[in-house]
Formats: structure tokens, C-alpha cells, sequence
């Protein structure tokens, strides 16, 4: 839904925990030209990222209320934390972090998760004010940050066109999770068959898949939501070995098809797309 002007983030929190507000709260907005942050925070890596910082930002607050930078001042709420502690030298970043060559950093806050706003994770959306490059600021009421926007649950990602469409798979289960939050999507995946491709971004290793039927692309990419794998042997095998994986999985697609074909001609031109882009050889199609 819209928020009024009226709405701002200190009159949020009083409706959820107003003890919060006598407390010390900082807000950090990440957003990093050199760094697509989106892809931290899907990829689950959002507390060891903002765990580590140069400088000793955290020492001074109680607790952190962390967004998303977005387009202009638009800043999406992440998550709230309780600040617990702080060490330095903090060891490298985990195995799996997307930007291993981020550069070691002094400190490591530990930063404990609590429920405030909880249910707005994702959802709520501030009006970050002109000085976006002071990515730390203090809890003010007195400067009040204006609330752009509270989302149905779900994302609500606009649906881009077929072929625009590149989705990570946590974007995925969240419009497979909350078609009232996209509905565009869920209408257009479920109107055509067609020929997709998932792509591990970490190893570069490809799989062409098929759907058709009542739901059609829907349809199948729902079974990637439920079970990760979508029944594939060897996408299974490789989560096997990293249970992890499925979070480089982007999903794109190759070519609709009408509805109305068989499965015998829509896998015909599967066999056709596994040719072409040799994922029979060199990528994860078994047959």
C-alpha cells in the first residue's frame, strides 16, 4: 500500500516497540557502486557483509536498522540488530561471499537479529533524505525519514518482459511465494510454454530446461521454489555436494512457446537449445 505523508520511520517503530526509540539506533543504507549489494543480501550474506567495516561505526548505538539503497533515496528495510560486541581483525569472508576481493576489514560487530519489524522486512520503504553518502546516520524523530511506500508481502518485481527476464532464485521463490504481491508474473509464465536456462554464477555451468502444460513456465519453476533441484539429477547431485548452490542459480528464459504444443515438440527444441549451447558436454543436462 501507499504510506501517507503523515507516515514516518519513528512512528513505525512506536506502533511496534516504542522502547526502541529510547534507546541508541543508528540506520545504515549499503548501496556500492563497485558492488551489487542486492546480490549480497539475496546470496544470505547481509550479516557477514555488514558485520565487517573499517571504521568503529557501531560502537557508539544499541541497536542498527539496516536498508537496501535503492533508486534516488529510496532505501529498503533489511533487518533490525542488536549491537553485542565488537572485535578486530576479523578473519576473511566465508567461502561462497560473491565478492571475495573486498578488502579485509579492522572490525567485526556482532550484530544479533531481533523481531522489531520483523514482518516489514523487505517491505518498507524510507525516503533516505539528500545526504545518501552519509550511509550512517542516527534515529532522529525530530528529522523525521519519511515512509515511501509498505509493500504486500512479497517483493513485488515487476515483471520485465520474457525476454528481460534474469531472476536469482531467492527473486523467484518470492513471486512463486506471493502471487498476490506479482501477479504480473504469475500471468505471464502461466499464458506460455517455453525452453529456459538456469545458470550457476559461480561455476558458469549451464542447464536448459523445458515446461508445458496447464501452467507452463509457472508451472515448473514453481518445482525449483518447493525443492531446489526441480527433480534434475544432476542439479540434484551438485546440491548434493554444496547444499548451498541454489543460491548462484539465475533463472533466465530462452524462447516461448504456445501453450497448445505437445511435450514431444517442446522437448524437441530443448534438444535443439542443449545442442547449440553444449550443456549436454560441458554443462548439467544428463540426456
Amino acid at each position: 500500500m501507499n504510506a501517507t505523508a503523515t507516515l514516518d520511520l519513528a512512528g513505525i517503530l512506536s506502533l511496534y516497540d516504542s522502547s526502541i526509540l529510547q534507546a541508541r539506533v543508528k540506520l545504515a543504507r549499503h548501496a556500492d557502486p563497485k558492488y551489487d549489494i542486492r546480490l549480497i543480501v539475496e546470496s544470505g550474506f547481509l550479516p557477514e557483509f555488514e558485520a565487517r567495516q573499517n571504521r568503529p561505526v557501531f560502537d557508539d548505538c544499541d541497536y542498527v536498522l539496516s536498508f537496501l539503497g535503492e533508486q534516488g533515496a529510496r532505501s529498503r528495510f533489511l533487518r533490525c540488530t542488536r549491537v553485542e560486541g565488537v572485535a578486530e581483525n576479523p578473519s576473511p569472508y566465508p567461502q561462497g561471499f560473491p565478492y571475495p576481493e573486498m578488502e579485509p576489514c579492522r572490525y567485526r560487530y556482532d550484530l544479533r537479529a531481533v523481531e522489531v519489524l520483523r514482518d516489514l522486512e523487505g517491505r518498507l520503504v524510507i525516503d533516505w533524505g539528500a545526504s545518501t553518502r552519509s550511509w550512517v546516520q542516527w534515529l532522529n524523530p525530530d528529522k523525521p525519514k519519511a515512509v515511501v511506500e509498505i509493500r504486500v508481502p512479497g517483493r513485488g518485481i515487476d515483471f520485465p518482459g520474457y525476454d528481460d527476464v534474469f531472476l536469482s532464485f531467492s527473486q523467484l521463490a518470492e513471486i512463486i511465494e506471493h502471487p498476490e504481491a506479482n501477479p504480473s508474473w504469475h500471468s505471464a509464465l502461466s499464458a506460455v510454454a517455453g525452453i529456459y536456462l538456469i545458470l550457476d554464477e559461480g561455476s558458469g555451468n549451464q542447464y536448459v530446461g523445458a515446461a508445458w502444460g496447464e501452467e507452463g513456465l509457472l508451472g515448473r519453476w514453481k518445482s525449483y521454489a518447493a525443492t531446489l533441484h526441480g527433480g534434475n539429477k544432476l542439479l540434484r547431485a551438485m546440491l548434493d555436494r554444496d547444499p548451498e548452490g541454489y543460491r548462484r542459480f539465475r533463472f533466465s528464459i530462452l524462447r516461448t512457446l504456445p501453450r497448445t504444443m505437445t511435450p514431444t515438440q517442446v522437448q524437441e527444441i530443448e534438444g535443439l537449445y542443449k545442442k547449440m549451447l553444449g550443456t549436454r558436454a560441458f554443462g548439467l543436462n544428463g540426456n
